[in-house]
């Protein structure tokens, strides 16, 4: 008979298996996603993320300050407007939905980290990412159009108090320009959380029902990455690094870890995110609603794993639930 071997010896006792863990999920590592719509008294369940809402501003200092208190140190907005045109131009106002946001968070929860998705799918007509023309011989987002318009974006969540700005469009260049625009309007403080490798997935459908934010024709595929390519998000990421991105993200996560622990040994020196997104949400809610899956247990091991890949922040949709089991 073979003897017991010391790491079989290190997993005897549940006080020692905690000694000896390698990864640690702490609810400092989680940011969760919050949809803010137009109106007042708005509470609008989005039926393919259950206990997720479509909340007006009204609505968000109470939430908020729920968020605070389980630990979450922070948020990133996404807004719903009231009116969406060709260019999304409603995304810059002043009075704009994410910029009212912004400011009601602040006043209510003012250690809460507010970060604003910058990005102009749920504010277009059309629900692509910026300015659509045909001056390449096919209808496309302009690129370059696209990086003027994101940085009058930029600059207004920034007047209204956002604290952190996470460019999502893929827009070749968004990073040099952001960091250009911001630093010109006295903003050179303000960092940028880049979605530096963002996959057109198919794990996105159930938030482009949250955000309103389905393309109304074609798909995303000429600005967003190829799910079959990992070399190619290291290149992207080594862009955004000269550019100065201050945070590297990959998003999805659970089906590209291998993707986030190529990025963070490329660059280790970088604080890189990864985000959790919506269809993987909803497959254990499903799931566990089903009775097939302990939903804790599987959310704790997936979000563990993502720590373990390499990332160093997750934004996730099971923020206030991970938050409450940690601190059980």
């Amino acid at each position: 008979m073979f003897p017991i071997t010391r790491l079989r010896r290190l997993r005897a006792h549940p006080r020692l298996r905690d000694l000896v863990r390698e990864t640690v999920l702490r609810p400092d590592d989680l940011i969760l996603p919050l949809f803010v719509r137009c109106g007042e008294n708005q509470r609008v369940p989005i039926g393919s993320m259950p206990g997720h809402f479509q909340l007006s501003v009204d609505h968000l200092a109470e939430e908020v300050r729920e968020i605070d208190s389980l630990g979450i140190p922070a948020i990133i907005l996404f807004g719903i407007p009231e009116e969406k045109d060709a260019e999304g131009r409603i995304a810059s106002s002043d009075d704009g939905i994410v910029q009212q946001a912004v400011r009601a968070i602040r006043e209510a929860a003012p250690d809460l980290l507010v970060i604003t998705d910058l990005c102009f799918c749920e504010f277009t007509d059309h629900g692509h990412c910026g300015v659509v023309n045909d001056r390449t011989g096919r209808t496309d987002v302009d690129n370059d159009a696209t990086l003027e318009n994101l940085v009058t974006q930029a600059v207004s969540h920034a007047q209204a108090g956002a604290q952190m700005i996470a460019p999502s469009g893929m827009m070749d260049g968004m990073i040099a320009a952001l960091r250009h625009g911001l630093d010109a309007a006295g903003f050179s403080h303000l960092p940028l959380m880049s979605y530096a490798a963002k996959y057109s997935s198919a794990f996105y459908g159930p938030f482009r029902e949250a955000a309103e934010s389905a393309p109304r024709f074609g798909d995303r595929r000429t600005y967003q990455m190829d799910p079959a390519n990992a070399r190619e998000a290291l290149r992207e990421v080594a862009l955004d690094v000269a550019e100065g991105a201050d945070v590297l993200m990959v998003k999805p996560a659970l089906s590209y870890l291998d993707v986030i622990t190529r990025v963070k040994t490329a660059h280790p020196e970088i604080p890189l995110a990864a985000y959790n997104v919506s269809g993987e949400f909803a497959m254990v809610k499903a799931a566990a609603a089903n009775g097939w899956i302990d939903e804790q247990r599987i959310a704790l091991e997936i979000l563990t794993s993502i720590r373990r890949a390499g990332a160093d922040m997750i934004l996730t949709y099971h923020a206030k639930d991970i938050s409450r089991w940690l601190n059980e």
